[in-house]
Parts: structure tokens; C-alpha cells; sequence
């Protein structure tokens, strides 16, 4: 396994490498893309593929009186997000599980807001999961997506000829998932080769 093997399910010590990595290299994207959800401050957030749980931190202070829960596939990343957010963990604002996004642990209706950032490149069956996000929110509840990468240049190319199972989408590709798992007022933002989607349910 090449170490950009690694963005997509992080293992051993490369993988905590990279892990560690993510959570600097996607801040700036991760910070433009968070504008754009409006949540509560006791809003209940789920970060889907939660890496090294950056985000999930930042969606803590956003909502400083709600709970935020990460979800990822891979026990590196999983155990690096408990690492960065033990302290909301000890005080029951927090928890990070291990598991799919295409077939998640939650009740229907449960989140006010579901996040992914930099991880929909890697989703198996990505209307699949995108039906389960549908699933896990409340009615009126917002899905955000922001990619580094939007699929606009060929420079884009490169990384899904380095990283297996990879595959950046265009924003109309995006947008047409969305609306099939039931979405609707889907809002496309773009800055750079940023890419920052939100719909809602």
C-alpha cells in the first residue's frame, strides 16, 4: 500500500502520519466550507469520515451547547478524533465510532446537520450513503459537503491515479445524487478549486 493509500482509510503508522497531516492540510478549506452551515448552538451534528477530528472540534465551538458526533471506517482515525476531543468526550458532548456511512448505527431523524469534508471521494455506493444521511437527519436538516478538489481541472486527475477507490465529482454529479436521496434546495459554492455543497432535507 502506497502512504496516499492512507487518505483513504488510514492503517498503522503511516496511516496516523497521515491522519495527523489532514487535520493541518484541510484546515483552510474546512474553515471557508463551515460559513456556510447555519446551525443552533445546541444543535445535535454528525461528521461523516471524521479523520483526525479537526472538524469535529470546530463543529463543538460552532455549536457550544450541542453534541457532535464523528463517524469513520478506519480505527486510526477514530482513535486520533477521540485524541483531539477528549475533553468534550469526558463531558458527554462527544463520541466518535467506528462504522459506514453506507449503513450507519442511528435512528432515523436524529441530526440537525450531517458534515463531510474531504471524505465523499472515498464513499462506496455514494448514492447509498447518501440516502443514510438522508435517513439520520431531521426533517428541515442541513448536509454539508466540502472537497478540496472539484473536479474542474485535470490537475484533479492525478490524485485518483495515486489513491485507489478515489473518485472526485463535479458538482452537478453532486447535486444530482443529492436530489434522488430526496434533497432539495441544493446550494453550490465555489472558491478556488474548493467545492463547498449544502442541501437540506
Amino acid at each position: 500500500m502506497s502512504f496516499f493509500e492512507n487518505t483513504r482509510k488510514p492503517v498503522g503508522l503511516g496511516g496516523k502520519i497521515m491522519v495527523a497531516m489532514m487535520n493541518l492540510g484541510h484546515s483552510p478549506v474546512a474553515r471557508w466550507g463551515l460559513q456556510f452551515l447555519n446551525v443552533a448552538p445546541d444543535a445535535k451534528v454528525l461528521d461523516c469520515g471524521c479523520g483526525g477530528g479537526a472538524n469535529i472540534k470546530r463543529l463543538l465551538k460552532k455549536c457550544p451547547e450541542g453534541i457532535v458526533k464523528g463517524i469513520d471506517y478506519s480505527p486510526v482515525s477514530v482513535e486520533k478524533s477521540k485524541k483531539v476531543n477528549e475533553a468534550a468526550i469526558a463531558e458527554g458532548r462527544c463520541a466518535v465510532l467506528q462504522g459506514s456511512v453506507a449503513d450507519m448505527m442511528f435512528a432515523d431523524n436524529v441530526f440537525d446537520a450531517v458534515t463531510a469534508f474531504e471524505t465523499v471521494y472515498f464513499w462506496p455506493d455514494l448514492p447509498q450513503c447518501f440516502r443514510e444521511v438522508y435517513r439520520v437527519l431531521k426533517p428541515g436538516g442541513t448536509f454539508l459537503i466540502c472537497n478540496e478538489s472539484n473536479g474542474d481541472t485535470d490537475k484533479d486527475e492525478k490524485w485518483t491515479e495515486i489513491i485507489g477507490g478515489m473518485t472526485i465529482y463535479k458538482d452537478a454529479e453532486l447535486k444530482t445524487y443529492l436530489e434522488q436521496a430526496g434533497f432539495h434546495d441544493v446550494q453550490i459554492h465555489k472558491k478556488k478549486s474548493w467545492l463547498c455543497i449544502t442541501a437540506w432535507k
